[in-house]
């Protein structure tokens, strides 16, 4: 009886202290709004997609017609051999011209490249993106673990302080050895050392935390204690890992990769192909000065043409790049086998992780029953006097690391199967309301 009655001052703590503090609780999807305004991992990707961005317009600009304008003045001194006999002339000068690429197979490369690079790009934020999510999740979960542990630690603080004052009432009256007190003075000790570093890892996950919301969070939202957690859909893992190796982002970053290495091998042999430029142009061609006894209006030349140049010899540095770019698409090719490999592993163990967390989290489920009856049990034998103080100190270990370990499960099941959809390429905003419902179905309760 004595245990249940402290099972239930435990309980009405936890109650207290949620009630006290709800005003101000924030869940999965308060803290993820933060997030995405304020973490500046995803900012730097943002920005950086926008940077390579820019250059699909620089490239096409290349194929774009230009205009350029020049001017000058000339001052020309012409001395003869009779030192007597010389003339200046100062000219001005000034041209306009219209140049329009016609054929140039390196520039219209160059365009399909940074096409694709945008692509790579976008992939990368959609990338960033996953990778807050998941953060915000471990994180927040983070906080969560640390304080069930402290609490858990709290309560059995409490249960081990009462059974040490009924091992002094015990032996004061001699029912009891003074074995019973040391015994219970030992695990109180013990259980101090734990708080401190439950403390201080609470501290360090919400540190955590912080540093992605910058702010310190408050009061989390937590998960009821008889939620039914969602197995892995569809349910075969042969789908999950086909879809890993097809949709994952890390795969289609690659896959990229590769078609950009490409264009960079025809970029290189462009280097052979021959360019073909329209130009147009118009300015003086007066060798009239601009003023003294020969000032007189000046002529406008217009000039309008083709110009074909064709590379004849570049002393091998063609060549050797080709070669370069030809090995670096070997090693993308490459990379993307090995990225692949790893997302169909990746999928593997997180899908593992969530059966496997499943089932534990069941087997965890009964054990913290059987913990419960057990701890009963051996409170009512101490109390009758057919168990010792050891058991009934056992037994209180036993139910509160039984209940740690639950809560852990619970937690990682939960951001296996997040972790399991992000390899996949299907983790949206959607999976992570579906988990926020599970914690705010607590404060419903």
């Amino acid at each position: 009886m004595r245990g249940r009655r402290w099972h239930l001052f435990a309980s009405a703590t936890l109650a207290l202290w949620a009630g006290s503090v709800s005003a101000q609780t924030q869940n999965l999807l308060d803290i993820w709004g933060k997030a995405l305004e304020r973490d500046p991992v995803f900012a730097s990707a943002k920005a950086n997609r926008n940077a390579i961005l820019e250059k699909v317009p620089q490239a096409r600009a290349q194929l774009l017609p230009f205009l350029t304008g020049s001017t000058g003045a000339e001052l020309d001194d012409v001395r003869r051999t009779n030192l007597d006999r010389d003339s200046t002339e100062k000219r001005g000068l000034w041209a306009v011209t219209l140049t329009q690429p016609i054929i140039d197979i390196a520039a219209w490369e160059q365009l399909k490249q940074s096409q694709l690079e945008a692509e790579s790009a976008d992939l990368a934020v959609q990338q960033a993106w996953q990778d807050l999510l998941l953060r915000v999740a471990q994180a927040y979960f983070g906080v969560l673990a640390a304080q069930d542990t402290l609490v858990t630690l709290d309560a059995q603080k409490q249960a081990i302080t009462n059974q040490l004052e009924a091992a002094k009432k015990g032996f004061e009256l001699g029912s009891a050895t003074i074995a019973d007190t040391y015994e219970a003075q030992a695990r109180l000790d013990l259980i101090n050392a734990s708080e401190i570093e439950a403390r201080n890892a609470l501290q360090v996950s919400q540190d955590q935390l912080q540093k992605i919301i910058n702010e310190r969070p408050q009061a989390l939202a937590g998960l009821s204690g008889n939620i039914n957690l969602p197995p892995p859909q569809p349910a075969r893992i042969t789908d999950w890992t086909s879809q890993a190796g097809q949709a994952s982002l890390e795969v289609a970053r690659a896959v990229l990769s590769t078609r950009i290495a490409e264009k960079q091998i025809n970029i290189a042999k462009s280097g052979h192909y021959p360019t073909l430029d329209f130009y147009a142009q118009s300015g003086s061609a007066s060798d009239r000065g601009i003023y003294g006894p020969q000032a007189g209006p000046r002529s406008v030349d217009s000039t309008v043409g083709v110009q074909l140049s064709i590379p004849i010899f570049a002393g091998g540095g063609i060549s050797s790049r080709v070669r370069e770019q030809t090995s670096v698409l070997q090693r993308t090719r490459y990379d993307l086998e090995s990225t692949r490999r790893q997302a169909v592993q990746l999928t593997q163990q997180y899908f593992s992780g969530v059966v496997s967390g499943l089932a534990q989290v069941s087997a965890l489920q009964a054990a913290e029953k059987s913990s419960k009856a057990s701890l009963d049990a051996n409170q009512t034998g101490y109390e009758v006097g057919v168990r010792v103080n050891i058991d009934v100190l056992n037994a209180q270990q036993q139910l509160y690391e039984t209940q740690r370990a639950l809560a852990n499960a619970r937690y990682n099941t939960l951001l296996n199967g997040l972790r399991l959809k992000a390899v996949a390429g299907t983790l949206t905003e959607a999976d992570l309301r579906a988990v926020n419902a599970l914690l705010t179905s607590q404060n419903n309760n």
